[in-house]
């Protein structure tokens, strides 16, 4: 684990499009090997601000491949009934939801083969959202993958879209940010620490800030705008407080606007 007073972090900015997951368990129950590398394929498609599975605990294989989807950090939601389609119809139902919340994703990954999903598709598109599908060979509906388009992939894809993706990244990753890129990505990973109820202590963040943004991996200073550099997260810390772009209190960091507008 990094310390917070050092080395500033590792990663990206790419797209600054908004991420989220949603995965029908009962339809691609093999999504439980591949937790962790769907979680780094989204990141490389913006900020991952969702990760939901849908199961029904009825079921005791879904409890199983749930389990351990939680433990990479997903949101598991059970919905115990026995009708045909319920947990199809909990995913539709939040997933609309979320696209009218007051943080709505830009770009939507759905983990199902189910032609119950051809509607929520052409809804998402309809209102200008990017999706994502991925499924198993023997649970995909003709129909879903023609509405998907090219952005569709198989799961078993996954390993090669990651490591490409990483080997991308890699060969344009920078070694330095500048400060209002690196002020930027500070106050989003605030703002995502608490629409999630996390605390926002100085490790934590920063860590959060290497997962969120690939431009910041590998990044050894920081270019300030009066022309200095700095090398440690705290000092970043420390210059975004004076400048009044966040606030300080009680090892908690917090952002001024967000402070107006609670006001």
């Amino acid at each position: 684990m990094r310390n917070h007073h050092s080395i500033i972090g590792q990663q990206r900015k790419q797209s600054q499009a908004l991420v989220s997951i949603y995965i029908d368990l009962q339809n691609a129950k093999s999504i439980k090997h591949l937790g962790s590398l769907l979680l780094e394929f989204a990141k490389f498609q913006g900020i991952l601000i969702e990760a939901k599975v849908y199961y029904n605990s009825l079921c005791p294989d879904q409890v199983s491949a749930k389990d351990k989807l939680q433990n990479f950090g997903f949101k598991c939601i059970d919905v115990p009934c026995p009708l045909k389609n319920s947990a199809d119809n909990q995913l539709m139902v939040d997933c609309l939801d979320d696209i009218y919340s007051n943080r709505p994703p830009d770009t939507v990954i759905l983990v199902s083969g189910d032609g119950d999903f051809v509607n929520l598709v052409r809804n998402l598109k309809d209102r200008g959202k990017k999706v994502i599908g991925f499924a198993e060979p023997g649970s995909l509906k003709q129909k879903l993958k023609e509405i998907v388009g090219s952005d569709f992939h198989f799961l078993d894809e996954l390993p090669n879209l990651v490591a490409s993706k990483t080997q991308h990244q890699t060969e344009k990753v920078p070694c330095h940010l500048t400060y209002n890129e690196a002020v930027e990505y500070l106050i989003e990973a605030i703002k995502t620490a608490l629409s999630k109820g996390k605390g926002t202590g100085l490790g934590f963040i920063n860590n959060l800030m290497l997962q969120l943004f690939p431009k910041y991996q590998g990044v050894t200073f920081v270019c300030q705008h009066q022309g200095k550099t700095f090398s440690r997260f705290s000092e970043l810390v420390k210059a975004a407080v004076k400048d009044g772009k966040i606030r300080l209190q009680d090892q908690q960091l917090f952002v001024i606007e967000a402070d107006r507008l609670s006001a």
